[in-house]
């Protein structure tokens, strides 16, 4: 009977690390109760409304482009991959200009930026997001906010530009929380 119990428990062990992978692999949330919990921001203005709850968190590893107009850089657009692990594995989608998250899956969410904070001053700021276009079936289904937490890196250059529409690309990390309305 101990052998039975032995091998019904690694059979078990087994079988959650191959759902664990595969509901990662899809890009489906298989997240514990702290990866839905809301992170804590330095800035009240980053709170998201009562009556949303965490439904995903995604981490980003990407880039921030900007352009040299002679004078300053501008910004021109993020472009990062989504991930389900805070290691970048189990990639879930992409993240872009507009600002667009889209899941391999093919749903999208289109945000509106509410506000801003800076957690540290060599980073993008944190954000918060409203949702202004959603789309599809998936983990970004009836999203209704962003934040946008833990960045590293990111920001322009602080040094000019050598020509009038030099591109610049500077990598980023950050963590992406989307909500939804409960009820």
């Amino acid at each position: 009977m101990k052998f039975i119990n032995i091998r019904l428990a690694a059979l078990c062990a087994v079988l959650a690390a191959v759902l664990s992978t595969a509901a990662v692999a899809k890009g489906i949330p298989f997240n514990s109760d702290d990866a839905l919990r809301a992170p804590e921001v330095p800035c009240a203005d980053l709170n998201v409304p009562d009556g949303n709850k965490v439904a995903y968190r995604a981490y980003a590893s990407g880039i921030q482009e900007y352009w040299w107009n002679g004078i300053v850089w501008g910004f021109v657009g993020p472009e990062a991959d989504l991930f389900a692990d805070p290691g970048f594995h189990g990639k879930i989608g992409r993240h872009y200009g507009g600002p667009t998250w889209r899941s391999n899956s093919g749903s999208l969410v289109i945000g509106r930026r509410i506000a801003s904070c800076s957690a540290d001053p060599g980073s993008v700021p944190w954000l918060l997001l409203e949702a202004d276009e959603t789309d599809g079936s998936g983990i970004f289904s009836k999203t209704t906010y962003i934040q946008r937490v833990n960045t590293s890196g990111g920001i322009a250059p602080t040094t000019p530009g050598s020509y009038d529409g030099q591109r610049v690309d500077v990598p980023y990390t950050a963590e992406y929380y989307f909500y939804r309305a409960q009820g």
